[in-house]
């Protein structure tokens, strides 16, 4: 006989849920527990219509509100580091997961269960809850990016909150990201002799110098200020001990501001490598902060302290291409992302979920 399926208790408090999401594993692909784990709390609440799209889980309100607010997060995490079950310590709970964002996922759930209880009195604003797979892989695999191309409609909204771990703080839009490949190219020769080739790593150094000259820019966008930063993230090269490189290339990463558009930054990178073959092999959009939309501006005034700009990108770009404004907001500690010492301040969880409900009227 094989082991009972995880089950999910709705009625644990913010922090012994939190616990519990972390003790179900949920590596990047391999989330089909935590999601079936999920997909059966939700439907349990009379109140919320609840739909699957693969590893997937959304659930919506249907009071006939004039806004709906959509809240999501994503279900899995980086390979585990020797972090899971979980181990609380006081206040501080420990594990992988904790705060990259099985924390938020709980909040999110929290909520779920208040506005979708049988009796339950209506809030502020209608409500879809997003739990979505594969956010910390490649792009290409990001659930929300494929419940946005086949199942669009799920994720309408006036007004989306990205509970990624911000350590309580509001952060307005994301940077964007964009990697770039410069490929130097040489003639292999014998290392005795040396001058019958031409060394491919020798015609880095020119470009290496470029990136170290280089001076980020920060920019003021709607009141936040977003720093940039272009860096050499990966260098390859050499055939052999005694033979002379005939190819090197350079890979650097592009993190603009959300004044910027993609085209805008590819420019920009090609510009600062002028005279060299550059090729864009991945890039993903930023996101304004939007913070002057009534939606936004009201959730500001319920968290009552200032925002900050988003440094690295989320999700809240594939919301505004949707025509969704975005904000990110959870409980976790972004510093603490990816590390095998991850863990999450408890009293962060239950203040992101009493700031969201009084802001939904509860």
């Amino acid at each position: 006989m094989g082991s009972a399926e995880p089950a999910l208790d709705l009625s644990l408090d913010a922090a012994a849920l939190t616990a519990a999401l972390v003790d179900i594993p949920s590596v990047s692909g391999a989330e089909k527990p935590l999601a079936d784990a999920i997909e059966q709390a939700l439907r349990a609440l009379p109140g919320l219509s609840v739909q699957r799209l693969g590893e997937n889980v959304v659930a919506r309100t249907g009071f006939g509100l004039p806004q709906r607010i959509v809240l999501a997060g994503h279900i899995d995490t980086v390979p585990i580091a020797d972090n899971v079950p979980s181990r609380r310590e006081g206040g501080i709970l420990y594990g992988c997961g904790t705060s990259d964002m099985k924390s938020g996922v709980a909040v999110q759930l929290k909520i779920a269960a208040a506005v979708g209880a049988a009796g339950a009195r209506t809030p502020a604003h209608d409500l879809t809850f997003v739990f979505y797979d594969c956010e910390e892989v490649e792009a290409a695999r990001n659930g929300l990016g494929r419940i946005a191309r086949e199942r669009r409609d799920w994720l309408a909204g006036d007004f989306a909150v990205l509970l990624e771990p911000t350590d309580g703080v509001l952060e307005g839009g994301c940077q964007g990201t964009l990697r770039a490949v410069i490929t130097l190219t040489g003639a292999r020769a014998h290392s005795a002799r040396s001058w019958l080739g031409d060394n491919a790593i020798h015609h880095a150094a020119p470009v290496l110098a470029r990136l170290a000259e280089y001076k980020a820019r920060e920019v003021e966008v709607e009141g936040l200020l977003y720093r940039e930063g272009l860096n050499a993230v990966g260098i390859s090269g050499g055939v052999a001990g005694n033979v002379i490189p005939d190819e090197c290339s350079v890979t650097v990463n592009f993190r603009f501001a959300p004044d910027r558009s993609e085209q805008e930054a590819a420019a920009h990178v090609r510009e600062v490598f002028d005279g060299c073959p550059v090729e864009i092999v991945d890039s993903a959009p930023a996101a304004r902060p939007g913070l002057n939309l009534p939606a936004a501006a009201s959730f500001a005034a319920a968290i009552g302290a200032p925002a900050r700009a988003k440094y690295g990108w989320t999700d809240v770009a594939r919301f505004a291409a949707l025509g969704v404004p975005a904000v990110n907001y959870g409980p976790g500690d972004p510093n603490l992302a990816h590390t095998r010492h991850e863990h999450v301040d408890l009293a962060k969880v239950g203040e992101a979920e009493a700031v969201l409900l009084g802001w939904l009227g509860y």
